[in-house]
Order: C-alpha cells, then structure tokens, then sequence
C-alpha cells in the first residue's frame, strides 16, 4: 500500500507539474493577444513620392527621404503571378500554419543534425515581416525576440494583411523596397501588370538582393528564377511546361536610372528637405519604425527640366575636355533671379556612376571658395567708409604676423604685384594682397558676421580660426550657399530663401504663413540666424550696384582675364571667379538681371587639377549655360550706381588726370568727394610701396620727384667688430630716368658714378642721406651704432624699422 501511495503522490506531482507548465505556455501563448500589432500600428509612412518639373513634366517616381524606393500598394492591386512566385518562393504553406510552421522547424532541425549545419530555414513570412520591422541579432535571444513580435502580429492582423505588409516592404535590391516600387523601377510597369516571367524574377531577388542583383549577377538571378518556378509547379500555381517556357522568356530591365528621368541630386536632396508627416507619432513606433510622409500625389517643383537637362548635358562635355588636367567632377546651380526658384541643380556628371563617386552632391558639398567671397568684403568696406569708391589700395609685398604660425604674406596666382590700384582694378581683377587689406580695415568678426546674414550657415568657426585668409576662401562653403549669396547681391541687398516647389503640390514648408505661394528652403543650420525673405541688408542698394558695375567691367578685369575671355558675354553680366589653394577647386558665380548661375569644377576626392583655374575650369561651364539662358532674349543692363558721379581719372593714381598722365578712365565718386577731386592731385606713394619700387625697371609712379627706397627714414643698424669691412648698405633711388644725380651724406657730396644705386660701407653714427637731380630732392635719416655681441650669420641687422609705416 505504501508502493502505490508513494506512485500515487509521484504521478499526482508529476501532473501538477506538467499542469503549471501547459498554463504557463498557454499564458505566454495568450501575452501577444493582450499587445496586438494592427495593420495601422505599421502603416508605411514612408512612401515613394513623384516629382513633375514646373511645367508637368516627370522628374522622377519612388522617392523618399533616405533614398530609398518605395511605394505602398493594397494587396488586390498586385498581380497574382507575383504573389504564387513570392509564396511558393518564401512560405508554401503560409495559409495553412500560424504564426510558426512546425513542420518546417521539424524538418530543418533533422537536416541540420544529419548534416551538422543548417541546411534550410524555417522562418514563416510573419518571422520575415518581424525582422523588417526590427531587425535583431542572429542569436538565440534574438530569435524569442523575433517569434513574440511574430505572434503580436498575428494576434492584431490577418493574413492577407501580413502579406500586404511584407510584399511591400521586401528587400527587391539596391535602395529599391516594395513589389511595387520593383516594378515601377526596372519594368516602368505597376506591380498589377507584372506578367509571369517579370514576377518570379522579382520574386527570386529578395532572397538575397545584393548576390541576385538584375544588373550585376543575371546568370544568378536566372537560377533562382528556376528554383522560384519549380516551387510554384511543387504549389501546383503552374505547370511543368508553363514553368519551362517562362524560363526561357526573355526580359529587359531598365537601366540603372531606376525611375530617375532628371536631377538626381535635387530630388534626393528635395527628398530629405520635406517634413514627416504630422500623423506619425514617433514615440508610439519607436525603434520599428521610420518616419516618412502619407501622401503620393505628385510634387511640383520649380526645376525646369530641358533647362535640367541641358545642364546636365554641358557638364558631362566639360569634364570630358578636361580629363587630360585630372578634372573629373562638376556641379551648377541655376536661379531666378526674381523669385528665388532653383531651375536647375547638377550635383555631379553621373550620379549613377558609383565608382566615380556619383552620388556625391557637388551643390551641397564644402569646399574652399576661393576669391569668390571677395565682393562681400569690398561691399561691407564700402558700406562702412572703410574705402571709397576712388580709394588707392596697395598690391604690394605684404606681411602679417599670426600667433604660433609663420609670416602670412599673401600672394596672387601670378607671384606679381600691380603696385597701386583703384578699388575696381583690385576687386575685378581678384587681387589677393588688397582684398586681405581691406578684409584687415573691415574686420575678420565683423565681416564674418555679414556672410552668416548672407546665409554662409557652414562658416561657423571662429574668426580666429580663419584669420584674413577668410577673403581668400579658408572657410568651406557650399555651391547652394554661394549662390544664394549671390542672388542677394543681384537683388541688390535683398535677400531671399531659394525656392524649389510650388505651393500646389501636396508637400509644402508648414513654417511658411499661408499666403506664401512657394516652399522655400529649410536651413541646416542650428547656430546661425537666416536673414527672413524680403529683408534688406542695410538697404544700400547704391553700394550693391557699384559692386555689380565693378564684377561687369569687362575692361576691368582685362589685366587678370584679358579682354575676350569667357567671362565676356554679349550682354551685361556680372561676374566673379575663384580658385582653392593648389587647385582642388575652381568656382565662377555670375549673374545677369534674370538669372544667377553657379558652377564648380574639381574632383570630389580632393586631388588637385593641372594647369586648370576659375577661368579655365568652371568659367566655360558657366559661360554656356548662360549663353543658352539668354539664347531668344538678351537680359536688361544693370543700372548705374544711384547717387554717384563718374569723374575722369588717372588709371594709375586714381587722382584727377595731370598732363602727364598716360590713361585716362572714368570712376564713380561720392558727390562729397568731388570737392577733393579738384584740389591737389599731386601722387606720392607711401613707405609700404618702397619694397615693390625697388623690383621695378622704370616706374611712371615717380616719374616727377626723386624716392630713396633704400635705407628707410629711421632705420637703426647694427655695426659688429671685425665686420666693417664686410657690412654694407646699398642707398637705393627711384624716379630719375637719365637726369645726373648726386648724393651727399651729412653734407658730403659722396664720390659715385653709379646715379640709381650703390653700396656703402657702414661706419657709426647718425646719419642725413640726401639725393637731388636737377629740382627734384629726397632725403632720409638713418643711424649705425656698434653691436656688442658678434653675429652668428653674414650681415647686418635692422634694430628698430619702420618699413611698415603707414600700412592701410
């Protein structure tokens, strides 16, 4: 009796046992019932969206925000072919099963013992919509992770809705997602008219997009469109005989533009610009899911497609002419000058050529600009009174100190100095040394305060950081940003976002007040402040249009550029080139009263061109483009600077002409300055020209005084013991052209036959140097004392100069 007691006791725990772990399976069975996933908790925001151009014309299809193609379709608008291939393909069973397929587990789990590795899988097309929506890690964690989200799915969806959501999310290769999207893409065909053939080769890429890829691997893809038919025979979808003539049908696919008609890089980046929609809740879909949009109404935008594409088409022609000068990318931008709409946007010569880098956006990108923020910097002198219309600068020689760094002396691309020269010879022939001058008179902060009202967002380091190089391109900024700048200069001080779509189109900037009849453009930028539309810029518009009178003298610019070069056009331009430091990037941004063009030319991967300028490289790509725009209908002249006087001049002193002046041109004046005008014009250059001077043949500067360039008026030396002999200093005279000329020192008319130039040796004291010819005298004081300590190199040294007197 106690035996069976004992038995009984056993059995009765044994059933207590097996009894707590049926309810605890069938409570963790029961759990995905009480946290259903319905088919709205997964409703695809994410939709491809269309593009038309301004006038209707399609751009492209399939688009969204992370480049990827999709689009959400119901299940009774795929064809049925696709849906037998993609079941027998993925899950033959599926209607039969729930949520997992124990039959299949079963039968993988004998395979992969007999063979001692996994022969075949048994995930269900619910396990394969669960790891799209939240891909987990192939671990044993991740698999019960994967089965509960399964069994939610179940619990809250049927099964057609499962299906719908999985066919329009699979994997169809590349940045394509969706049958769809797939079918829109390589057959320009909707997924309802996918014929047998098109759908099991669809549906054989999803299995692995990348080994199957359709442009790539079709011999692959072939092989899998055979497994793919044999398991619709095996599904009894089809027959052996349909099965074998399917195969052996011929299909074309698309070429790899994938739906993309023009301007790639806009639409991708107009794509990225857009809002989420106001009806995804992101904390309620978080982490499964993305944002996106609701709605595939065709967008409108302001690109003007054969424009586009005659773009495009120049920039690919000019590329190739430069390929032999290692130049192998290119961008423009063009805009309406009026509006602010972008009627063309090339990011790169071919943004489907991945192995050339394609998909790089050269409009967007940051790159060095060159000389072409020099306007801005001469623009915001004049503003201040800083310069002057008729102001003199110095292309001279010039140095600049820069803490724990070496000596900053700016030069041109030419390693040549012009001397003196007029504000419109400096800016218009791009002159390095007086635009860091003036950038030196302005400011670095201040003047980079200006760019961020401009809408330069990227320059958002510190002045310091860019020092006075910031006039010469030491920031980087973009082709859009650049652009937009300049299309504020040719509104004359007023500035406006750019605009790329139409306020008929279904997405617009919710930002914007309702009477706006565009969508303009989203700043990236967290940190600096965007000028609103329709502001003024200190509502100078007579300091904007002397800039723009300067940047279209084509004469102006004849010393760097000559006078027939592409930046001459057959109509009033404005224009400005630029070049990066060991031509990695060339630049011209130009403008008429219509329209601003923008182009860049350089190599995405930084090397730099040959032989290749702002001039040679994106000149000839602006030049075009502009040609064509004004093709039937030549644009309006600028108007003159308002308010300002043109008085003649002499080319070279800027001053009122003299009888010996050689060229006489015309300059704009203050009305106040006329007053100055008229009295002395007399021209004596300072100290600072004293170094360039000296380099110089004959100069008609001088021509009228005498100039001792060499030693400067208070010059100190230093006389070491044991070196007299050896330390010398050449007395150096500028502005006789053959008249005799005698020199005398403290009073002593010293013994030379040499009248320009000769050397004398240094002796201790103070000393009165004086040079007279005819009536024309110079004189200069300088001092010799002897140094204690012997020098460690040949020479002598300058204990206390002021040969940078008088520096603008």
């Amino acid at each position: 009796m106690k035996l069976i007691s004992r038995s009984l006791l056993k059995i009765k725990h044994s059933s207590k046992i097996i009894l707590a772990g049926l309810v605890i399976c069938l409570v963790v069975r029961l759990l995905p019932y009480f946290a259903p996933i319905h088919t709205a908790d997964i409703a695809q925001n994410q939709l491809a969206m269309q593009f038309s151009d301004r006038n209707g014309l399609p751009l492209g299809t399939l688009l969204t925000r992370d480049q990827e193609h999709t689009s959400v379709i119901p299940l009774n608008q795929v064809s049925p072919q696709f849906t037998h291939a993609i079941l027998a393909a993925e899950d033959g069973s599926f209607y039969h099963h729930g949520t997992l397929d124990m039959k299949a587990v079963i039968r993988a789990s004998k395979e992969a013992i007999h063979a001692k590795r996994i022969i075949s899988g048994a995930s269900t097309i619910t396990m394969q919509l669960a790891r799209m929506l939240d891909p987990v890690p192939s671990s044993f964690s991740g698999k019960l992770s994967e089965i509960w989200l399964s069994w939610r799915l179940a619990a809250g969806m049927s099964k057609d809705e499962i299906l719908s959501a999985y066919i329009n999310r699979l994997p169809m290769g590349g940045n394509i997602y969706g049958v769809e999207a797939a079918a829109r893409t390589y057959f320009s065909i909707p997924a309802s008219e996918l014929n047998l053939a098109q759908a099991s080769l669809l549906a054989a890429i999803p299995n692995n997009p990348t080994y199957f890829n359709p442009y790539e691997h079709w011999e692959r893809l072939k092989q899998r469109q055979k497994y793919v038919l044999n398991r619709m025979v095996q599904e009894e979808y089809i027959s052996d005989a349909i099965a074998a003539r399917t195969s052996a049908e011929k299909v074309v696919f698309q070429s790899r533009q994938r739906g993309i008609i023009a301007a790639p890089h806009f639409l991708f980046w107009l794509a990225n610009q857009i809002p989420p929609s106001p009806s995804y809740k992101a904390e309620n879909q978080a982490p499964l899911f993305k944002k996106g949009w609701g709605d595939q109404s065709v967008i409108r935008t302001t690109i003007n497609r054969p424009l586009q594409q005659f773009v495009e088409a120049q920039v690919q022609q000019v590329i190739s002419s430069l390929a032999a000068n290692n130049v192998h990318d290119a961008a423009a931008l063009v805009i309406d000058n009026h509006t602010g709409e972008v009627l063309a946007y090339v990011g790169s010569p071919d943004y489907f050529n991945e192995a050339k880098l394609g998909r790089n956006d050269g409009v967007q990108a940051l790159r060095q600009p060159g000389s072409t923020l020099k306007p801005f910097v001469y623009e915001l002198a004049l503003e201040k009174g800083l310069i002057r219309p008729n102001t003199i600068l110095a292309d001279v020689p010039a140095h600049y100190a820069i803490p724990g760094a070496k000596l900053y002396s700016p030069t041109d691309y030419t390693e040549s100095f012009l001397g003196p020269v007029r504000v419109r010879i400096a800016l218009a022939n791009s002159l390095n040394v007086p635009a860091v001058r003036v950038l030196e008179k302005v400011g670095v902060e201040t003047f980079l305060e200006r760019l961020h009202q401009l809408g330069f967002e990227h320059l958002n380091q510190t002045p310091e950081h860019y020092g006075l190089g910031l006039t010469l391109g030491s920031g980087e900024v973009s082709l859009w940003e650049l652009a937009r700048a300049y299309v504020t200069m040719a509104r004359l001080g007023e500035a406006t976002l750019l605009v790329s779509t139409f306020s008929d189109s279904p997405i617009q900037n919710p930002s914007m007040a309702p009477e706006r009849s565009r969508r303009t453009e989203r700043s990236h930028s967290r940190s600096v402040p965007q000028e609103s539309p329709k502001s003024k810029i200190q509502n100078l518009t007579t300091i904007w249009q002397l800039i723009t009178n300067i940047l279209s003298d084509n004469h102006a610019r004849a010393t760097a550029f000559g006078v027939d070069s592409v930046l001459h056009l057959p109509f009033p331009v404005a224009v400005k080139t630029g070049t990066s430091s060991n031509f990695r990037d060339t630049w011209t941004v130009g403008f008429t009263t219509d329209y601003t063009v923008a182009t860049w030319v350089g190599n995405f991967n930084g090397e730099p061109m040959r032989q290749v300028s702002g001039v040679t490289g994106a000149a000839p790509l602006w030049n075009r483009i502009m040609l064509h725009l004004h093709e039937h209908q030549e644009p309006a002249g600028f108007p003159p600077p308002e308010g300002l006087v043109q008085l003649p001049v002499c080319a070279i002193s800027g001053l009122r002409p003299t009888p010996d002046c050689t060229s006489v041109v015309q300059e704009y004046f203050y009305p106040e300055d006329k007053i100055a005008y008229e009295g002395d014009n007399q021209f004596k250059l300072p100290p600072e020209y004293d170094e360039w001077l000296a380099k110089q043949q004959q100069s008609s500067l001088v021509s009228t005084n005498l100039r001792i360039l060499s030693p400067h008026h208070g010059d100190l030396f230093l006389l070491y013991p044991g070196e007299e002999a050896k330390q010398k200093l050449e007395f150096k005279l500028a502005g006789n052209k053959s008249a005799p000329v005698e020199w005398w020192l403290n009073g002593e008319k010293l013994n030379t036959n040499s009248a320009n130039s000769f050397f004398w040796n240094l002796r201790p004291g103070k000393w009165t140097l004086e040079a007279t010819s005819k009536e024309m005298a110079d004189k200069v004081s300088f001092q010799v004392e002897l140094a204690s300590i012997k020098p460690t190199r040949r020479g002598f040294s300058i204990s206390n100069s002021q040969e940078k007197e008088n520096r603008p």
